[in-house]
C-alpha cells in the first residue's frame, strides 16, 4: 500500500497503522527508485525474511536484537539497538534474531522493493 502523494510521516502514525493490520511490514512510500516501510518484530519473534533483489537500509527506531548477515559463506553478526543504521546489499541472506525488546525498524529499498521480494 505505497503512498506517493504524501511527503511527510510520523513514526507514531505508521506504527498505529501497522499494528491495525496483520502483517509485520507496512510499506508507506513508493516511487520507482525507492520504497520505504516500517517492520515490527515482537520480543522473541522469529524473522522469516529471505534475501531481497534490492539494496536495503535499516534505521532502528527502537528495540534490541541481533542481525545475522551471510554472504559468500561468511557470517557476520551485528548488535541492533536504537539509532543504528545498517546497510544490507541486494541478495545477501540476513535476519534478525535474539529479539529481546520489541523491534521497530524503518526500511528503505533501492530501487523500490519488487513484489517477489516482499516479506510477511
Amino acid at each position: 500500500m505505497g503512498r506517493r502523494s504524501r511527503t511527510e510521516f510520523t513514526i507514531a502514525e505508521l506504527l498505529a497503522e501497522q499494528s491495525s493490520g496483520s502483517k509485520r511490514y507496512l510499506e508507506f512510500f513508493r516511487v520507482p527508485a525507492l520504497s520505504a516501510g516500517i517492520y515490527v518484530l515482537e520480543a522473541g519473534a522469529v524473522d522469516y525474511q529471505t534475501p531481497h533483489s534490492e539494496d536495503e537500509v535499516y534505521f532502528v527506531a527502537s528495540g534490541r536484537a541481533r542481525l545475522m548477515l551471510e554472504e559468500d559463506g561468511a557470517t557476520q553478526t551485528l548488535e541492533v539497538s536504537p539509532g543504528k543504521i545498517i546497510f544490507v546489499a541486494a541478495r545477501v541472506r540476513h535476519s534478525f534474531y535474539n529479539i529481546t525488546e520489541r523491534l521497530q525498524v524503518l526500511v528503505f529499498f533501492a530501487p523500490a522493493e519488487s513484489p517477489e521480494s516482499a516479506n510477511d
